[in-house]
């Protein structure tokens, strides 16, 4: 039975659905001014297998991640370029698209965006507001009365005491406890802005993924996720403030995937030492980073370095070259290899675990190859099948092991010349050019595998 690690129990816990063989989920996606970076690559990649091991387990998955396209950040960034914004946020979701499909990552079901949600967004501030629950501050901004709400601080276990004894308030704030939060901000000169009843203005951004998960799932669904760094303060303020609007019981299991570090620190924009998906791709192929990404357990920290992705690299031929010159066929039963694999997965995602069971099973095709090819290709197909729900091994071995990767030299064409003239001299007896060949494929990063049929060829 699938158990899932709720950051609000703190502990793992069998997942049960409100409506049994659906779930709904909502994840928290990208504010878009900039490409994204491996920090959000790990949000796409995390999420999109939770998803895909949902669906392969039978549920019906309604899947939610939105789009934030106005906030502080934008807002400066159009400044800085002197470009619209809307133009800007066009410009990097089109990008955010591109480098998730790169990645092997699904379109989510519902991709709400804050500047098209905006109704959703007043209705909710106003019963807030009759409710009770937030109150209009002397500036004319809308406040979230957090003293109202019982239950805060439950997701982070945080204690409001020590919150407030801690919490700071700027000047020009007009507050009545230093830890309310803004739900509507009314516009400053050049800002974006709507209509609203407390006058023209622009929404804070917890209220917006509120409003946006209310609209597409309900006032309860099952799971929402995010990265580790939102579940305090947006995630808690998500859980108060829908929950004073609505009045029920708002998400069941809260989920939160671990920082990707460089040299111990968190990556991130605001630390500067982030490197976005398309400056790695110009070294690795999206499939490596994505097996990068899964090679850890998604709570855990991913340590993002050059030599984890080589090892990532080494990983694919491997698992690939397993599967190369075996015929298509049915997907075999193997109950073994696939109960290992769903006992990983059931055991909180372990990705890593059920990488395991691929390259148990990649050992059993390669043993078993010249003598049983029916069993190994059966192997293969159950492999394959397998490796799908983890968004992997779906490229043809032999293009994926011969494909050139970012960066390198020689073209297909050039090597299969090589190739070729290289086994003319093995066949004239000509040694030393033979030998030549070898040593200039070589040294371009070609593998040369020689056999009965002739030479085969892959990318080191």
């Amino acid at each position: 039975m699938l158990e899932i690690y709720n950051t609000l129990k703190r502990c793992k816990e069998p997942f049960t659905p409100i409506e049994p063989g659906k779930v709904r989920m909502y994840v928290c996606g990208m504010t878009v001014y900039d490409y994204c970076h491996l920090g959000h690559a790990r949000v796409l990649v995390v999420f999109d297998t939770v998803v895909r091991y949902l669906r392969y387990s039978g549920y019906d998955v309604t899947y939610v991640r939105n789009i934030t396209d106005v906030d502080d950040k934008i807002i400066q960034r159009a400044n800085e370029n002197a470009e619209p914004i809307d133009q800007l946020t066009g410009r990097f979701i089109q990008a955010m698209h591109e480098d998730a499909q790169a990645l092997g990552v699904m379109p989510p079901d519902h991709e709400p965006r804050a500047t098209h949600s905006m109704q959703a967004i007043l209705d909710m501030i106003q019963t807030l507001i009759d409710n009770k629950a937030a109150y209009i501050g002397c500036n004319g901004d809308v406040y979230y009365d957090v003293s109202s709400f019982a239950d805060y601080g439950r997701l982070s276990g945080k204690r409001i005491e020590d919150l407030r004894a801690g919490a700071r308030v700027e000047v020009d704030e007009a507050k009545q406890d230093a830890l309310d939060f803004v739900l509507w901000k009314l516009a400053k000169p050049g800002e974006p802005s709507w209509d609203s009843p407390w006058g023209a203005g622009r929404p804070g951004w917890h209220i917006e993924c509120s409003a946006m998960s209310v609209q597409c799932l309900g006032n309860h669904f099952d799971i929402h996720g995010g990265g580790m760094d939102l579940a305090f303060p947006h995630h808690e303020n998500e859980i108060a403030q829908s929950e004073a609007c609505t009045g029920e019981h708002f998400v069941n299991v809260w989920m939160h995937n671990g920082f990707v570090q460089i040299n111990e620190e968190k990556m991130s924009k605001s630390l500067g030492n982030f490197f976005t998906v398309r400056e790695i791709l110009k070294a690795y192929r999206a499939e490596e980073i994505r097996y990068f990404i899964l090679s850890s357990q998604y709570r855990s920290p991913l340590h993002y370095s050059d030599d984890n992705l080589d090892q990532a690299r080494g990983a694919l031929v491997r698992l690939y070259t397993a599967l190369r010159d075996l015929p298509h066929v049915p997907a075999a039963d193997e109950l073994a290899y696939r109960e290992r694999f769903n006992r990983a997965m059931d055991d909180d995602f372990n990705s890593p675990e059920a990488l395991a069971v691929l390259f148990d099973m990649a050992h059993e095709i390669n043993r078993c190859r010249a003598d049983d090819q029916s069993r190994a290709a059966a192997l293969a197909a159950t492999m394959r099948e397998l490796a799908g729900v983890l968004g992997l091994l779906q490229q043809d071995a032999e293009s994926w092991l011969q494909q050139g990767g970012p960066g390198t030299g020689l073209g297909d064409e050039e090597i299969n010349e090589l190739v070729a003239q290289r086994d003319q001299a093995r066949a004239n007896k000509e040694w030393a050019e033979s030998d030549r060949l070898r040593d200039l494929l070589q040294e371009a990063g070609i593998v040369l595998e020689d056999g009965q049929g002739g030479t085969r060829w892959r990318r080191k």
